[in-house]
């Protein structure tokens, strides 16, 4: 079968060890389901892959490719719920959880096996394209924003690095919920596109908010950490789930938090439920997923180039018929 695949580590051009080409398909073992991939979303996970991060030598070749809406064995329209070993099913006992692509085959290729129990069914209201958003940059920024900063209607909070995959959900759900929304971006033309998502303000990177925050929703790492510090309210939270720009800040506001009694909350992906109700609420909403672009599968390179270059703004999809 033909899926795009990483071939090479390198850490310095990641794109060099990235491959197009003919895979095995995959085979099933017993409580685990192949699905035909209809959809599947880049993430900045897969040029972290390239690099080595989180993905082994030995693993290669490795199909690239956390996300993904699809067809099942028996006909049914689902999503990939993609950490695998959460609960147990379909592993080991002792084998830790991790994200697929880490220890087994992604999605950017025409099938992919996973556990039976990570599948969840895909609403009708959504696109294959809209399902396949979901899974990993959409649930982050849910679980970031509900679970973890805890904030409620009426709340503020602040999205760093506006663009991103991460970044661009926390807006639209944010919006979505009754927060008051602001962002940053170093980009005039994405600092547009988030008020136009619905942040209440959209300004540089360092830039004075009009107000202090509830919440911070931190991806882009050591750029601005001091800023995101800055912006919260005595008593707020500000929540990371990235490093893009690096995760040593030059100061790391220490005397801030602490006298400020601030909280600092990390975050990596989210559960099935809460991509069940991130799926539900996107269904009973109207809220949509921003796509960039949609490419076909042997086009994937491209989007690579893209996701790598930081131009896009929300999130880019592969796609087969």
């Amino acid at each position: 079968m033909f899926a795009a695949y990483a071939a090479r580590i390198d850490r310095d051009q990641p794109l060099d060890g990235l491959e197009l080409g003919e895979r095995p398909a995959p085979v099933a073992p017993p409580g685990w389901s192949v699905v035909e991939v209809r959809a599947a979303s880049l993430n900045h996970h897969d040029l972290w892959s390239l690099r080595g991060v989180g993905l082994t030598e030995d693993k290669l070749p490795m199909i690239l490719g956390c996300d993904a809406a699809g067809v099942d064995e028996d006909g049914n329209e689902v999503v990939l719920h993609s950490v695998i070993g959460q609960s147990g099913h379909g592993v080991g006992p002792r084998e830790p959880r991790s994200i697929l692509t880490e220890r087994y085959q992604g999605t950017f290729a025409e099938r992919v096996a996973v556990p039976t129990w990570n599948l969840l069914p895909k609403p009708k209201e959504l696109s294959f394209a809209e399902a396949a958003c979901l899974p990993t940059a959409w649930l982050t920024a849910y679980r970031m924003l509900f679970t973890n900063a805890g904030v409620r209607p009426g709340d503020s909070v602040l999205v760093q690095g506006a663009g991103g995959g991460v970044a661009t959900a926390a807006i639209v759900l944010g919006k979505a919920a009754g927060l008051r929304v602001f962002a940053t971006s170093r980009d005039e033309a994405k600092r547009k596109r988030a008020v136009e998502l619905g942040a209440v303000e959209a300004v540089e990177p360092g830039a004075r908010l009009s107000q202090r925050v509830d919440a911070v929703i931190e991806t882009v790492g050591a750029a601005t950490w001091s800023h995101s510090v800055k912006s919260l309210k005595p008593g707020g939270t500000l929540v990371i789930s990235g490093a893009t720009s690096g995760d040593r800040p030059s100061h790391a506001e220490l005397t801030r938090i602490f006298f400020l009694e601030l909280r600092v909350v990390g975050s990596t992906m989210g559960t099935k439920d809460e991509l069940e109700d991130l799926l539900a609420f996107c269904a009973a909403t109207g809220v949509r997923p921003v796509i960039d672009e949609e490419l076909p599968l042997d086009r994937a390179r491209e989007g690579f180039e893209r996701l790598a270059s930081g131009e896009q703004f929300g999130k880019i999809v592969l796609t087969r018929g």
